[in-house]
């Protein structure tokens, strides 16, 4: 595996790069009008890990291609995270006042723009991506790929699984989650397009279907692992570490690794879920690529 070092550059290079082009694609006045384009740009230029964009171009120098609408595809995919994100702080889901560090959207912009901005964000993101260039079949498997994670399949079912968790409905509050369905709704709100991002990034840079296969259960395993740090986090963190607020989880009754296996179990689960994207890679020979460096980060990472 690269040493913790070179994907550290190696990240901060990516990221770069997702950076600048995210702050080029926004639309803005006088064709999107300034409130909403105001709020869009504030949630997305705001920072973040950008872990999601970062794994569709690694993936697609896993597999030896690179394209200039690749970079486009990982932007739009970070506008889908984003407008998630967005939603998730709103009052009716999470009500949380604090993300990457700054106040939540519908604290500075309202209830009703950050409802817009969010909505604006998951458009436009279908709109780069139906400007994509390059073979039209892969194009397609590659939106497709993507838009099945972001729905009601995917990252908005899981969503649905959270909220009826904790909210009461028309019968009163469903039962808290039990380990398998745990494990069904991360798999879903998290890990679905942190998935998704990486298979589409195999695709658009023309991988082969074993290729593609492999990545892609890879990215399932660190999406598995991105969410057990971050239940660990939300119990050991810090607000100024975390750029969120600690402690929601357990304050809103929510079910979460450690609360069922306890912070020492979660660790290793984190740690096997990256030993097994390894054994995945390697059984394709792509062990020499920055994939699995950027699952230990996943694991390593302090916010």
């Amino acid at each position: 595996m690269t040493d913790a070092t070179a994907v550290a550059e190696y990240v901060r290079a990516r990221r770069a790069e997702v950076e600048t082009a995210l702050a080029g694609l926004l639309p803005g006045p006088p064709d999107c009008p300034a409130p909403v384009a105001e709020a869009m740009r504030y949630s997305v230029l705001g920072g973040g890990k950008r872990l999601r964009p970062i794994l569709c171009l690694a993936s697609a120098d896993a597999v030896g291609g690179r394209s200039a609408s690749l970079l486009r595809a990982a932007c739009a995919i970070e506008l889908i995270h984003t407008y998630s994100l967005i939603h998730d702080d709103l009052p009716a889901m999470d009500d949380d006042s604090l993300r990457r560090g700054r106040p939540t959207l519908h604290t500075v912009a309202g209830e009703g723009m950050a409802i817009l901005a969010g909505d604006g964000l998951l458009t436009e993101a279908f709109h780069v991506l139906s400007t994509l260039e390059g073979d039209p079949a892969r194009v397609l498997r590659a939106v497709r790929l993507i838009a099945h994670a972001a729905g009601p399949v995917g990252m908005v079912g899981g969503q649905a699984i959270d909220l009826a968790s904790v909210k009461p409905g028309p019968h009163g509050a469903t039962a808290k989650l039990d380990a398998g369905a745990l494990a069904t709704m991360h798999a879903k709100k998290t890990g679905a397009l942190i998935q998704a991002s990486a298979a589409a990034g195999a695709v658009l840079g023309g991988g082969s279907d074993a290729q593609v296969a492999a990545i892609d259960g890879a990215a399932a395993e660190f999406g598995l692992a991105f969410q057990i740090v971050d239940d660990i986090l939300d119990v050991e963190g810090e607000s100024a570490q975390l750029g969120k607020t600690p402690g929601k989880d357990a304050a809103a009754g929510k079910t979460t690794y450690p609360a069922l296996y306890g912070l020492d179990e979660s660790r290793a689960m984190a740690e096997a879920c990256i030993a097994r994207a390894g054994d995945t890679l390697a059984a394709a020979g792509m062990s020499d690529t920055w994939l699995l460096g950027i699952g230990r980060w996943i694991v390593e990472r302090r916010n």
